[in-house]
Formats: structure tokens, C-alpha cells, sequence
């Protein structure tokens, strides 16, 4: 199958210009926080400007269905689906979602993919994963064709389909890839338009934006844009401090996610989690330091520091997870007040 490589403005393989530097919010699914929450976040995000609006999917909502639901909303910020786990949905079921979402809203829709998890796939939906890096690459392929409205036949050494095309209007999304391993961003480097990077540190984010721009130019394409999830909270209470704690007690052990987090000091929290602890002793181990190692936390000119160190390090997204709360399920201060110094 030849590589669709262009999109509706004739740019070459919809990539995203590096130049291009936006601050966007992706809905957060905390554990202690109703799951409706993420309305009213997508709610506060359109009415605040935010460049697009992300929507993963892991426990709770299924994301086409939540991305339906906020696109007949009023508004018009674009939305960015996923990362969806390619050892759970394949290609095409993915392109038929995303086409779903942009025909029923009239939105642009744009799509990611990722590995997910072992608990995930293995624990939750009876799937295997494999060969990661290379499943990444040809389902980023597959997609690329399907979301052009080509009929796609690909045989590879885990994904394939033959003869499927989509009957809806082709959406033509950029696609997006999660990615950390260098074999992974090697993989994103070849076929993304964008590449995603979740909870890492600024001088992470400059290691793994080197490797992508290095396997870009092995492979003679234009090196995709770098876009990283940060979670964030403006003047954050112990209460929005626990519940960011909370949420990265299940990344603490799985892979690529607790080598980033011993390298980055935190090793014995990470020991203890693989040791196989409740996950409330893990939590009760897990301090402040570590979510503000990956995030941004605190006043005007903390917040303001830490989107200079994240750009710095050569991201052209930063997506805010803002922390929510009983008393701002929105997390409107923490958007509001990073939207304002952003533009200062």
C-alpha cells in the first residue's frame, strides 16, 4: 500500500509545523473525581480559547461516545481522540470512530494511538501485546490510508486488512503517536504527524524530542511535531495534591513509565510498587515531589516557569490534564489562570 502523503491543504503527510506552539487541555479521568466532570472541563476549555481539546479513553467513557456527546455541544474547538490502545482496536475500527465523531458533530477530529498498558490489555480486555513498536508503525500506516478514504490492503508482521474503506467522509486527521522507548519514537518519527509524551520531565521531553528528529531524518521525512500531557493545578490544595498523587500510583510500575520515574529520583517508590504493595501503601509513599517532576504546580510565575522549561525542551503542545475538585470540577481556576499568563 503506498503512504497517503498529503492532507486537504496539500501539506506534506499532515505534518504539524514545528513553529506551531499551542497550549491545548485533554480530559481528565481522575479516580476520585465524578466521571461527568469531564463535561464541564470541556465546557471551561472551549469557552477559554485552549487550541484543541483531547480526549482519552482507559476506564471510564468510551471516547467516540464522549467526543460525540461534547462535539453536539455548542463550540467549535477541534478534538483529538485517544490515544486508543492498538492491541484493543484495530485500524479500521478506529478510522470508522473518528469518522463517526466528524460526521456527526461537523468537527475536526484528529486521532492517536498508543500501546496502553499490560494491565490494560492484557488484564482488562484479554488482549496481547506485541512487537509494540512495530504494531505502532503499521497501524499508524493503516490509518494513514483508511482516514484518506483509500481502500486499504496491508499485510505486516502484526496488523493487517484488505479491503476495507470508509463510507463516510474521510476525515483525513492528523494521527498522533504515544511514545517513549526509542524504538517506539523511532516508529513514531517514521509515520506521525505528531508525536505524544506523558509524564515526563522537561530534560526527558529534550531527550525524546533529539531521538524523533534523528529517526525523521534517517527516514528522509519531516520531523513530526511534539506535543507532551502535563498535569497541572494553579495554587493547588492539599486535596488537589492528593488526588494527582492518586493518579500516578498506576503508572509507577508499568514499563518505560517507572524507568522515567527512577530516572528521575524517584526509584524507591518505584521499587515498592513492583514489589507488589497495596496500592495504598504505594500511595501513602508517593510524595508532592514526584507529580511536580511531571506537571505544573503552584502560583502565577511557578506555572509560567514550567510552560518555558516544557517549550525549552522543544514541545510545540503542551496539553494541560488539569487537577479537579469538588468545589472546581472544571479545574477553571487552573485553566483560567494558565490561559491568562500564557497570553500575558
Amino acid at each position: 500500500m503506498g503512504e497517503w502523503r498529503a492532507d486537504a491543504r496539500g501539506r506534506v503527510a499532515g505534518r504539524v509545523s514545528a513553529a506551531d506552539r499551542q497550549l491545548s487541555v485533554s480530559l481528565p479521568y481522575w479516580q476520585d473525581r465524578d466521571p461527568l466532570d469531564a463535561l464541564v472541563v470541556a465546557e471551561a476549555a472551549e469557552k477559554l480559547g485552549y487550541h484543541r481539546l483531547w480526549l482519552g479513553e482507559m476506564a471510564t467513557f468510551d471516547a467516540f461516545a464522549l467526543a460525540t456527546a461534547i462535539g453536539l455541544a455548542p463550540g467549535r474547538i477541534p478534538l483529538c481522540l485517544g490515544p486508543f490502545a492498538v492491541d484493543v482496536r484495530s485500524p479500521a475500527t478506529i478510522a470508522m470512530g473518528v469518522a463517526s465523531v466528524a460526521a456527526l458533530t461537523g468537527r475536526t477530529v484528529d486521532v492517536a494511538i498508543g500501546s496502553s498498558s499490560t494491565v490494560v490489555v492484557n488484564g482488562w480486555h484479554g488482549r496481547e501485546r506485541r512487537h509494540t513498536a512495530t504494531h505502532l508503525e503499521e497501524s499508524a500506516r493503516i490509518l494513514r490510508g483508511l482516514l484518506a478514504g483509500d481502500k486499504v490492503d496491508f499485510a505486516g508482521e502484526v496488523e493487517r486488512t484488505k479491503g476495507y474503506r470508509l463510507r463516510l467522509t474521510p476525515p483525513r486527521s492528523a494521527i498522533t503517536v504515544a511514545a517513549f522507548g526509542a524504538r517506539a519514537l523511532a516508529a513514531a518519527a517514521r509515520t506521525a504527524d505528531r508525536v505524544v509524551l506523558n509524564l515526563v520531565t522537561p530534560e526527558q521531553v529534550s531527550r525524546c524530542a533529539e531521538l524523533v528528529r534523528e529517526a525523521a531524518a534517517a527516514a528522509g521525512v519531516a520531523s513530526p511535531a511534539i506535543s507532551v500531557w502535563v498535569t497541572a493545578a494553579a495554587d493547588p490544595t492539599v486535596d488537589l495534591l492528593a488526588t494527582v498523587r492518586r493518579g500516578v500510583v498506576g503508572y509507577l510500575r508499568a514499563p518505560g513509565y517507572d524507568a522515567m520515574f527512577e530516572e528521575a529520583g524517584f526509584g524507591e517508590i518505584v521499587r515498592l510498587a513492583h514489589s507488589g504493595a497495596h496500592p495504598r501503601d504505594i500511595l501513602a509513599g508517593v510524595p508532592d515531589e514526584l507529580p511536580a517532576a511531571v506537571g505544573m504546580f503552584g502560583d502565577d510565575t511557578a506555572l509560567l516557569r514550567r510552560l518555558d522549561a516544557y517549550r525549552s525542551a522543544g514541545v510545540d503542545e503542551i496539553v494541560v490534564v488539569p487537577a479537579t475538585s469538588a468545589e472546581d470540577p472544571a479545574g477553571h481556576h487552573t485553566l483560567e489562570t494558565l490561559a491568562r499568563i500564557d497570553h500575558a
